[in-house]
């Protein structure tokens, strides 16, 4: 292998050090390698390019739109009020999830699939008596094994299928290629996690996660005669305070929220602050604030027009991971304050300006009407538990159902092809108005596709330069050539990458060394390109190992050890007996 291998090789262990320490999104990472990779002359341009016109990528975009006409049709809602019901005690309620979602997720993008339900499941939690965070864990499982059931059911599915095009010239694969792998597993897979989850689960009632407003807040008023009438807050010193947020103002019946440093201060302006509460002694030490004289009832306790109060959880694309809420300035960057943190289903106490953001943390904020709005278009959240967002169109409800069915029909007919079956099922999905344009647009995850895109660039290097084929002598050194042990170590390492990067940008990275080892091998590539598309999608081991596993995090109250506890050995179960369906399906003999 010449330098370019050698430096191909080594910008991937960089990529994924990267990525793995979860400082830069791995969009930002993958564009970075892609950009290396075509200046430094390894690549053409015309082969770092590759991946944004691949029909993979193109295929997953078009499902993210069908996706999208079905969860603003009020489809998801359907089965969601016809299923759940009232079931006569844990398991029962895991399964009234499990086998819709599972079914659901193998032809939709599971992730508005999850973020559809989980609203719904935390009030239906409520209703049954049942605790959030032993629903949650096997609504995000469910999900992710119903997406082995189909080529359709994950992106990564689609963007394997892609690679595996680009790399071969072969015709690629059905729609239910993986589904006699896949359809077993998943069976297995939800019968083991019904009989097992509702065991190990935490049974963390749901309660208030920020309690009472006056856990949090305090309140002071401007004296009516004091120093601070007429000063704007900014020169009253109210704007950076060391352990407290001036939250709002409350004035005349009015709410003045996310203050801005330049508003001026009135005499009997009630001031709402949120962080350490125990700095009341130091606020009341300035001169011109006095105690508040409605200590019978918080402000923020009222309703008003002004304002919203919101739950929100930080979603693993956010900008402000990493920055504490100070450096954040989310009443810059969002017009909202935060109020509070949870974090593992429990309020951060201390100093509020001082808490470092980390992905699933939930935010309680007070932010203006419009910030509903710009929520709609904002990936930095994955839970908006009070988004007004548009009333579903239940009467075309239906009519999204058809439309799938006749996608998923043309496709598994031969009568079109994926891409074109995808791109049909999206144009009709926006044209019968299950769906509008800005849905549309809003569906596609921009930070996902530019991953998918810029790892092909990567994909292509390793093939070319020999370094995939290095890797791939490796793996068959330590296998000695078996064909079921190979299959094995693949499914393992694509396993663990998908736990610390991201599941596409692990399969697309696998995907050149498993074709060169199947060529040294001489045997059909179709059972490892399989073992690549469960290992990646089956990711139960953290809540960063998956979207929805991080998108059920803050909402179920877990802490990143229970994920731990039941995830890793479902991940490893799943894994053997994927290895097992494998061997039965294309005939591989577990003897040498």
């Amino acid at each position: 292998m010449d330098w370019q291998g050698w430096f191909a090789l080594s910008l991937a262990g960089v990529a994924l050090l990267l990525m793995s320490v979860g400082r830069f999104g791995p969009h930002l990472v993958m564009m970075g390698v892609l950009v290396v990779l075509s200046a430094s002359g390894i690549i053409t341009a015309d082969q770092a390019l590759a991946g944004f016109s691949n029909s993979g990528l193109i295929t997953v975009v078009a499902m993210f739109v069908v996706a999208a006409g079905i969860h603003h049709s009020g489809g998801v809602d359907l089965i969601v009020n016809h299923l759940l019901r009232s079931p006569r005690s844990v398991r029962s309620a895991q399964a009234r999830i499990a086998l819709p979602v599972a079914l659901l997720s193998g032809f939709l993008n599971n992730t508005p699939v999850v973020a559809t339900m989980i609203p719904a499941i935390h009030a239906w939690s409520r209703k049954i008596g049942i605790a959030p965070s032993k629903l949650m864990i096997p609504l995000s499982y469910s999900a992710i094994l119903g997406g082995t059931l189909t080529l359709i059911g994950t992106s990564t599915n689609l963007v394997v299928n892609g690679q595996y095009q680009q790399l071969t010239g072969e015709a690629g694969f059905s729609i239910f290629s993986i589904t006699a792998v896949g359809l077993p597993v998943a069976v297995i897979g939800l019968a083991v996690m019904l009989l097992l989850l509702p065991r190990f689960l935490p049974d963390r009632k749901d309660q208030q996660r920020f309690g009472s407003m006056r856990e949090f807040t305090l309140e002071v008023a401007v004296a009516f005669d004091g120093p601070l009438v007429g000063k704007s807050v900014g020169e009253a010193g109210l704007r950076e305070l060391e352990r407290l947020y001036l939250v709002e103002i409350e004035r005349d019946g009015s709410v003045v929220t996310a203050v801005p440093s330049e508003e001026r201060l009135q005499g009997g302006d009630r001031l709402v602050f949120a962080g350490d509460t125990q700095a009341i002694s130091d606020l009341l030490r300035i001169n011109g604030i006095v105690p508040s004289v409605h200590d019978d009832e918080p402000s923020l306790s009222k309703d008003r027009a002004e304002r919203r109060l919101v739950e929100a959880a930080l979603s693993p694309q956010s900008e402000v991971l990493g920055l504490t809420i100070r450096d954040a300035r989310f009443r810059d960057r969002y017009g909202a304050v935060v109020l509070a943190v949870a974090r593992g289903g429990e309020r951060v106490s201390g100093n509020l300006g001082n808490i470092r953001l980390k992905p699933g943390d939930v935010l309680l904020l007070e932010a203006r009407p419009a910030f509903v709005t710009r929520q709609r278009y904002n990936k930095d959240f994955l839970l908006i538990n009070d988004l007004e967002t548009e009333t579903p169109r239940h009467d075309r409800a239906w009519l999204s159902w058809a439309i799938l069915l006749v996608l998923v029909g043309a496709a598994a007919g031969g009568l079109l092809s994926m891409l074109n079956a995808a791109l049909m099922g999206a144009a009709l999905m926006i044209l019968s108005g299950c769906c509008s344009v800005g849905q549309a647009q809003k569906a596609v995850d921009v930070p996902v596709m530019l991953t998918i895109a810029a790892a092909f660039a990567l994909g292509a290097a390793l093939e070319q330069t020999g370094a995939a084929g290095y890797v791939a002598e490796g793996i068959l050194g330590i296998s000695s050539g078996h064909p079921l042990l190979t299959i094995l170590l693949v499914y393992f390492a694509v396993s663990v990458l998908t736990e610390v990067i991201t599941n596409n940008a692990a399969a697309v990275l696998v995907i050149p060394v498993v074709l060169s080892m199947t060529t040294s091998l001489g045997v059909p590539a179709e059972p490892f390109v399989i073992a690549v598309m469960m290992a990646a999608s089956a990711s139960f081991a953290t809540p960063l190992g998956y979207q929805t596993n991080m998108m059920v995090f803050g909402p179920g109250g877990y802490r990143f050890s229970d994920f731990v506890k039941v995830g890793v050995p479902m991940n490893l179960f799943i894994g053997l007996l994927t290895v097992a369906v494998i061997s039965v399906v294309y005939g591989i003999s577990p003897v040498a």
